[in-house]
């Protein structure tokens, strides 16, 4: 009686399907990267003839929509201050609600209507969360048009995007962790700042830069809370103040060449605030991870 053994040859038929599923997935990849790379040549391509100094340091106050020159630095430095402020309002109440379901929660009642009212603001259309800061904020308790309105708005898009990706990230840190702080005497609440935190810091911080991408070019909550203005405004606590998805529609919709030229400008610039931002995460993760401190 003769055994078989090795590895068997693999049939045509094997080869035939792996090669199909091969080219589907290259396929894929191509229908989903062309898009994107075809809209940043028409960003780069019309912006980058406006994209200098000028543009970056000057403001749109007393420049019309046929004169030439002209900048959108009053809108970036808008959108800085209210993404900023609405990432110190979204990110620790999405990370302590993060924190809560992981490590409290346990599946209790509570817990799930957390979950439950999480998901339904996943879902909720940016203009919602706009008309809610309009209607409370600005009609109902009489506050002024300003980036923190605007900021308010945005931090409600940011919240779930925050939760969940947190959410995930501390589930991924392993139970042998928290079990060896807790064997050494070490309390809960100890062991989930020293261990638990640190070990899901990487991914923590990449859900809080899709939030931040989620939210940086919104347009319709600011439409709402922010107002359009073309002088400079570094309070974002009063009075309105520009953000660049506002500056990039305002100038959209004049009908001249010099004004679109602007519009596609603001765009790039927006792009590449997003990068830089990814960037730096992207350091700081570098940093702080701990194949680095070995």
């Amino acid at each position: 009686m003769k055994t078989r053994t090795g590895i068997q040859p693999i049939s045509a038929a094997r080869r035939a399907k792996d090669r199909l599923v091969q080219v589907l997935v290259y396929l894929a990849f191509a229908l989903a990267v062309i898009p994107l790379l075809s809209l940043l040549w028409l960003v780069v391509k019309n912006g980058i003839g406006r994209f200098d100094m000028e543009f970056l340091t000057h403001s749109m106050r007393n420049i019309g929509a046929r004169d030439a020159g002209g900048g959108a630095y009053h809108a970036i430095v808008g959108t800085l201050e209210q993404v900023l402020l609405a990432s110190l309002i979204a990110v620790p109440i999405g990370l302590l609600t993060a924190v809560y379901l992981v490590e409290y929660g346990e599946g209790g009642r509570l817990s799930r209507t957390i979950s439950f009212f999480v998901d339904v603001m996943t879902g909720v259309p940016s203009v919602v969360s706009g008309l809610f800061v309009l209607a409370f904020w600005i009609l109902v308790l009489g506050m002024p048009f300003s980036g923190f309105a605007g900021a308010l708005a945005l931090s409600i898009l940011m919240m779930p995007v925050v939760v969940r990706s947190a959410e995930e990230m501390l589930r991924l840190v392993p139970r042998e962790l928290r079990e060896a702080s807790y064997a050494l005497g070490v309390p809960k609440w100890r062991t989930i700042v020293k261990v638990v935190l640190p070990t899901a810091f990487t991914g923590i911080v990449t859900g809080v830069m899709l939030a931040v991408a989620r939210v940086a070019g919104e347009t319709a909550p600011l439409l709402l809370t922010v107002f359009i203005t073309d002088s400079i405004n570094v309070d974002p606590f009063d009075g309105p103040q520009m953000g660049l998805p506002l500056y990039v529609f305002d100038q959209a919709g004049r009908p001249t060449d010099t004004a679109i030229n602007r519009a596609w400008t603001g765009a790039l610039t927006l792009i590449l605030i997003v990068m830089l931002l990814n960037l730096v995460a992207r350091l700081i993760t570098w940093w702080r991870s701990p194949a680095r401190r070995r």
